[in-house]
C-alpha cells in the first residue's frame, strides 16, 4: 500500500484518485529536490479557498437567519485565518504527510502554519475535484465547523485590540493605551516590542514586524495575563 493509500484511510477521505491526494499534500519546495514529482499544491489550493468560503458563507448563512452581513463576515473570518486552518491541518496530521524540502521541513511557528493553511485548503480543493461540493461540505462539517461554538464563547470573532478594549472598560472603566518599549534590527526587518497598559500599569508586552502586529499581540497577551 503507498503512502498516500495509508493517508486516504487514516484521514477517512475515501479519495476515487490519490493522485489529487497526493498533489493536495505536495509544497512547491518539494519539487526543486525531487525533479519526479509531478504537480505542487498551489492550483488546488486556490480551488480550494474558493470552495472554503463559499461553503463556510453558505454555512453561516442558514446558521444564522437573523445576523447582519457584518456579524456573518467577522465569524467567517474567524473560521478560515490561518491559524484556524493550520489548528485543523494539525488534527487532521497533515504536518507528518506533506512532501516538503529539506529547508521547508524545519520551519516552525507561522511559517509553518501558514504552509498547513494552504495544504488544508488545497485537500478541500482536492476533496471538491474527486467526489463534488456535497463530500467537501461533509469534510468542513466535520473539521472545522465545530469551531464555531468556541469562536462565539471567547468572541474569537473579534481581534485582540477589540476584544481588551471592550472588557477593560467594562470591567475596569479604562481605554488600554500603547507604547512602544524597543524596536530591535535593521529597517527592512524591524521587531517592536509594544507594551499594553491600563492606566500607568504595564499588563503585557508583544512582538511583531510592525506596531499594528506587535500590539495585537500584546493585547492578546493582556487577555491571557488577565483571564478576560
Amino acid at each position: 500500500m503507498s503512502n498516500f493509500a495509508v493517508h486516504n484511510e487514516s484521514l477517512g477521505l475515501q479519495f476515487i484518485d490519490l493522485s489529487l491526494l497526493e498533489e493536495a499534500l505536495t509544497h512547491r519546495s518539494f519539487l526543486n529536490e525531487n525533479k519526479s514529482a509531478k504537480a505542487h499544491n498551489e492550483r488546488l489550493e486556490f480551488l480550494g479557498d474558493a470552495v472554503l468560503e463559499l461553503a463556510v458563507t453558505h454555512f453561516l448563512y442558514l446558521r444564522f437567519p437573523n445576523k447582519p452581513e457584518g456579524d456573518l463576515t467577522a465569524y467567517r473570518a474567524a473560521l478560515v485565518n490561518t491559524n484556524s486552518l493550520a489548528e485543523s491541518a494539525e488534527k487532521l496530521n497533515l504536518n507528518s504527510m506533506l512532501l516538503l524540502s529539506k529547508g521547508e521541513a524545519k520551519d516552525t511557528g507561522r511559517a509553518r502554519g501558514i504552509i498547513l493553511a494552504n495544504a488544508f485548503e488545497a485537500l478541500l480543493g482536492a476533496i471538491y475535484l474527486d467526489r463534488g461540493y456535497k463530500a467537501a461540505e461533509e469534510f468542513l462539517a466535520k473539521h472545522l465547523y465545530p469551531k464555531l461554538d468556541d469562536v462565539l464563547a471567547t468572541r474569537g470573532w473579534q481581534d485582540a485590540k477589540s476584544r481588551f478594549q471592550e472588557v477593560a472598560q467594562e470591567k475596569k472603566g479604562i481605554t488600554p493605551s500603547y507604547k512602544t518599549i524597543k524596536q530591535n534590527g535593521p529597517d527592512h526587518n524591524k521587531i517592536f516590542t509594544v507594551g499594553a497598559y491600563l492606566g500607568t500599569t504595564l499588563i503585557a508586552e508583544g512582538e511583531g514586524p510592525s506596531k499594528q502586529e506587535a500590539e495585537q499581540e500584546a493585547a492578546q497577551a493582556s487577555l491571557l495575563k488577565t483571564g478576560w
